[in-house]
């Protein structure tokens, strides 16, 4: 089979998988794998389990859906468990990321008017990545995303990401304009950058004196991976608005923004909708997934796990002539080298059986499933020293 047909957004590896089971992908020829990307940060209570296959086979057969003209109890069960779970009002459910935070820009922007600003400013970071739709796109950073795609939408002022004193600086000069600040916890697709102790908190000081709406995308933080279930837990925070997806499904597409009551409310009937958001069978996917992590206490493990795995990794790489850094939280682990290292991706799922990302172009991703044991992090670790100490014999 080719990619003739298909638009060239993507360079995919010559490898495609035919089953899934845990933290264990198989391609076509029956080869094994150990999957430490979790489909970018989405597969986390691993591939096929079975209560999920269960809850979806089930409901498959009984109603897809109906649209948001109608009540949906599965909608409402899943908003109730949300909710709970991160101490924010209100969800609005939709399919994707991207979606999820046109939903937060919205808000903000519904928030400024109501302040009287006429046009409104989001203060974004730098390094950030926030989705690929226009708006989205016009709030992340970086030219790989952004070329040829000319001005961008919205009203956006960029501060450097993790930096208090350029924050308070970009404040001063356009605060009279600022209706919120749209953050990243962990930038991801940044490079697995990870927010210094007490940032978070300043923010939420900064926004609650001056009336701004504070936006945290947790769309590849949430959920468990940072061993909180939120990544902002971790600083005792709570935000007015988060977004989430990714391992919201584990696979089944679905994005939620929540809201605390006064963001909430800025949406009235017809303000805001989605054809297929909050359909049954993605909100009951959802619904299982939380039940599977609280079950099954995935948030500790990804607490513990992830310790070990950047704790193993900064033992073992502690001097190599690739490695910049190794840093992250819980089981979002960033290993920063020197220089690219072009076939990186394959020489690791070709000679060592794991999956690997590599993001900003020389950062090593490992979003492993949160069902990973010591055994498995092991197996991780041993596969990416293999695979650095291989390219760099190659390279000489």
């Amino acid at each position: 089979m080719t990619t003739d047909c298909l638009m060239s957004t993507y360079k995919p590896l010559a490898l495609s998988f035919v089953r899934g089971l845990g933290a264990r992908l198989w391609d076509q020829a029956g080869r094994e794998y150990l999957d430490a990307v979790a489909g970018v940060a989405v597969t986390n209570v691993g591939h096929s389990h079975p209560l999920l296959v269960a809850a979806i086979s089930e409901q498959a057969g009984l109603l897809l859906h109906t649209s948001n003209l109608y009540s949906i109890d599965w909608q409402q069960r899943l908003a109730h468990k949300l909710t709970r779970l991160s101490g924010l009002d209100r969800a609005f459910f939709n399919n994707s990321g991207a979606e999820a935070n046109e939903t937060a820009l919205k808000l903000a922007r519904l928030h400024g008017w109501r302040k009287g600003i006429e046009q409104p400013l989001v203060v974004v970071m730098e390094n950030a990545f926030h989705g690929r739709t226009l708006g989205t796109l016009a709030a992340s950073d970086g030219p790989a995303v952004r070329s040829a795609y000319g001005a961008l939408p919205g009203d956006f002022v960029k501060a450097p990401f993790g930096d208090l004193p350029a924050f308070e600086r970009l404040c001063a000069q356009h605060g009279h304009r600022i209706a919120a600040v749209l953050v990243e916890p962990v930038q991801g697709e940044g490079g697995v950058q990870v927010a210094p102790a007490g940032y978070l908190q300043a923010l939420r000081k900064h926004c609650t004196r001056r009336n701004w709406l504070l936006m945290l995308d947790e769309i590849q933080t949430g959920m468990g991976r940072t061993g909180q279930w939120f990544a902002f837990q971790h600083e005792g925070i709570v935000p007015d608005v988060i977004t989430l997806a990714k391992g919201l499904g584990n696979g089944v597409p679905i994005g939620a923004c929540l809201a605390k009551v006064g963001a909430a409310d800025l949406f009235t009937p017809g303000s805001h909708g989605s054809t297929f958001g909050g359909n049954p069978l993605a909100c009951r996917a959802a619904c299982t997934v939380v039940d599977i992590i609280e079950q099954q206490g995935l948030v500790q493990n990804a607490r513990e796990q992830g310790q070990y795995l950047l704790e193993r990794l900064r033992e073992v790489l502690n001097g190599h002539p690739q490695v910049v850094a190794v840093r992250g939280l819980g089981l979002m682990i960033g290993i920063e080298l020197h220089k690219p290292i072009p076939d990186l991706v394959a020489l690791t799922a070709r000679n060592h059986g794991l999956l690997i990302n590599v993001t900003r172009g020389q950062t090593i991703r490992l979003l492993p499933p949160l069902i990973v044991g010591p055994t498995d992090v092991d197996a991780i670790v041993q596969g990416i020293v293999n695979a650095l100490n291989g390219a760099e014999a190659s390279r000489e």
